[in-house]
């Protein structure tokens, strides 16, 4: 999958998130406060960045407490429904992916097997039924789908 970050897709992440992204060089950077739950939490996103001898989309999440960081992005879903937006990367078979929600809170997903995001999510463990259904948005844009 050759994703790039552009101008609509900034544009569709600051609708949902509710928020601006700012243009630093090579860097988008955006905040989400929430005063009332006493939240916040930065997004930086560094499209056609060098990592290693590869080139790719790095999302890095930062909140007074964690840093998180998504190396080579192959994709996001914006859902204004849910009121977040689920970035990914795909790597032979397995998925990993960050939510951020407007509420300035994030959750993070690794080496999710991509067999778990479609099927009975009754038939998995509670603790795996998590991530199945967070990261089932992306199904529909990965990659191993689309060269079936």
């Amino acid at each position: 999958m050759n994703f790039k970050f552009d101008d609509t897709s900034f544009q569709q992440i600051e609708q949902v998130l509710e928020t601006k992204f700012a243009k630093r060089n090579d860097q988008f950077r955006a905040v989400l406060l929430n005063s009332e739950l006493g939240r916040k939490l930065s997004i930086e996103i560094y499209p056609d960045l060098l990592m290693g001898e590869k080139k790719g989309n790095l999302v890095s999440i930062f909140t007074p407490s964690a840093h998180i960081q998504l190396h080579f992005c192959t994709g996001f879903v914006a859902s204004e429904m849910l009121g977040e937006v689920t970035f990914f990367g795909e790597h032979q078979g397995r998925l990993s992916g960050i939510v951020v929600e407007k509420q300035a809170a994030c959750s993070v997903f690794t080496n999710v097997d991509s067999s778990v995001l479609s099927g009975d999510f009754e038939k998995l463990a509670p603790e795996v039924m998590l991530s199945g259904i967070a990261l089932s948005l992306t199904e529909p844009l990965l990659e191993s789908k689309k060269s079936k």
